[in-house]
């Protein structure tokens, strides 16, 4: 069986790589994660290993050739002809490996669009476990969603590649599935790179080319790759030695302002917790929308006398009738819909120079989880109803919750609603989910006296407040906005006349 060897995710904003050096060639027997090739960016040196055992069929991409990401390598020719290449000097291990079954790899499933690498958060399993097939073995943690990896077959979790807290790409390694015997047999291989390892120092194409033009010689180059070759960076640094040292002061420098000192006593009672993936892009994005829009919050407030009524009436039949509860999101999520249409403004989104007008409804409904929050899309809520919303926002939430959304759907939304009030908020200014428009914020439900004709009463009021790009909506079309949604939940029947 012929097994592709292809570059792997070389990092954020780095799309091309050099090959530098190739440890193995054409027939040569290779191991799993047996180092193949070294790959040199502008940034980093990358380390190839190989997928699978076998043989080294052919390479595809030569020394000094640039290729990109997910660029073919070489082929291996995978099977029991390269067994005994690893395995020599332990036989007697190697046999019963055969009689086991055939050792299994876990992979990183498909993470979604656009998302390239994945922190593994929680090992469920440890190395000796029996594992059935589909039963859980790890967490992977991503910028938006967590992904559980189930096991592809039953076995005995032999071999933990990427433990807790490892950063991988879409297409890694996570573990090593086999019978009792294949985790025996595991070991016996590991020797081999090293063994192989001192065949073939070469420094980098591009370190020799450099070196040559700033009339270098290797022995005056501090070489920092495998076995010591000498990188493009070394080169670098042994040109202009003074200039290289204060390079690495200002890369770990984060956007906030640096800590204050803090005492040995307060230190000694902290406890440092690294940011998961999720909360640094929530950071990441909240601060991003502060720093493109400007935006605005308007506030009025709304009386839910008549919202709560029609509830409390049909709740029970609608229950029945359709299986999930009647609540507010539905009311507002309807209301939203229908001020919308009269002011797109808010439902549009700035792209470049240009105005793009939705012509269509995909709602967020913001969702608090214990990760972080999410923001699950509701698509064309403008054409659905109270009970098809319900069912949609029941569903999203619960699956938020669980960390079982994917990033479809999270994606698209043109809208969002944002309810503080069951957290008990009474006021406050959410910020724009870019590249939204425009975000209403809900509020808690407060029992406070009204007048009504000349007459002081006592109502359910809940302050509502939209955020808004005030690069391309107006004040007074943010305000129509609000008053249109105040006026919906005020006379639940203006929806069914669409006024």
């Amino acid at each position: 069986m012929s097994v592709e060897v292809r570059v792997p995710t070389l990092g954020e904003s780095v799309t091309e790589a050099t090959v530098a050096t190739w440890f193995k060639k054409p027939g040569d027997a290779v191991a799993v994660d047996e180092m193949l090739c070294e790959l040199e960016t502008d940034k980093v040196t990358v380390e190839v290993p190989s997928p699978a055992a076998g043989t080294l069929a052919e390479i595809v991409a030569a020394e000094g050739e640039t290729v990109g990401v997910d660029a073919l390598l070489a082929t291996l020719s995978a099977g029991e002809g390269a067994a005994p290449a690893p395995a020599a000097e332990a036989a007697p291990a190697a046999a019963p490996a055969s009689s086991g079954g055939e050792a299994v790899d876990v992979m990183v499933p498909t993470l979604g669009e656009s998302v390239t690498e994945a922190t593994v958060s929680t090992w469920f399993k440890q190395v000796g476990d029996t594992v059935a097939q589909d039963e859980m073995l790890c967490e992977l943690e991503t910028d938006k969603v967590s992904v559980e990896v189930p096991a592809p077959a039953s076995g005995v979790l032999s071999e933990i590649v990427a433990p807790e807290g490892t950063t991988v790409n879409a297409s890694a390694k996570l573990a090593v599935i086999g019978g009792a015997s294949a985790a025996a047999a595991a070991p016996a291989a590991a020797p081999a790179p090293a063994a192989s390892a001192s065949t073939d120092v070469k420094n980098a194409p591009s370190a020799e080319k450099l070196m040559a033009e700033k009339g270098l010689s290797p022995d005056q180059v501090q070489g920092t790759g495998r076995d010591g070759r000498i990188m493009k960076e070394d080169v670098m640094k042994a040109g202009s030695a003074p200039a290289a040292a204060p390079t690495p002061a200002p890369a770990p420098a984060p956007a906030a302002a640096p800590r204050a000192p803090v005492s040995a006593d307060d230190a000694a009672r902290e406890e440092r917790v690294k940011m998961t993936r999720l909360r640094q892009t929530i950071a990441r994005r909240l601060k991003d929308a502060q720093n493109t829009a400007a935006i605005l919050t308007t506030y009025n407030e709304v009386d839910m006398t008549e919202v709560m009524a029609l509830r409390n009436q049909y709740k029970d039949q609608f229950e029945k009738k359709h299986g999930v509860r009647l609540g507010f999101m539905s009311f507002f999520t309807k209301a939203c819909c229908h001020a919308l249409k009269e002011v797109p403004e808010v439902n549009a989104e700035i792209d470049g120079t240009d105005i793009v007008y939705k012509n269509f409804v995909h709602m967020g409904v913001a969702a608090g989880t214990p990760q972080g929050l999410v923001v699950p899309v509701i698509r064309d809520a403008d054409q659905m109803s109270f009970a098809a919303i319900e069912k949609a926002i029941a569903e999203k939430g619960k699956r938020a919750r669980d960390g079982k959304l994917s990033m479809a759907e999270m994606q698209g939304g043109t809208f969002t609603i944002s309810n503080g009030g069951v957290y008990g908020s009474l006021m406050s200014s959410p910020i724009l989910n870019p590249p939204q428009s425009g975000i209403l914020g809900m509020h808690k439900i407060q029992d406070r006296p009204m007048v009504i004709n000349g007459e002081i009463k006592i109502r359910p009021m809940m302050y509502l407040a939209l955020s808004y790009d005030h690069r391309i909506v107006d004040g007074k079309g943010a305000v129509t906005f609000l008053v249109r949604v105040k006026e919906a939940l005020e006379d639940p029947r203006r929806l069914l006349m669409d006024l």
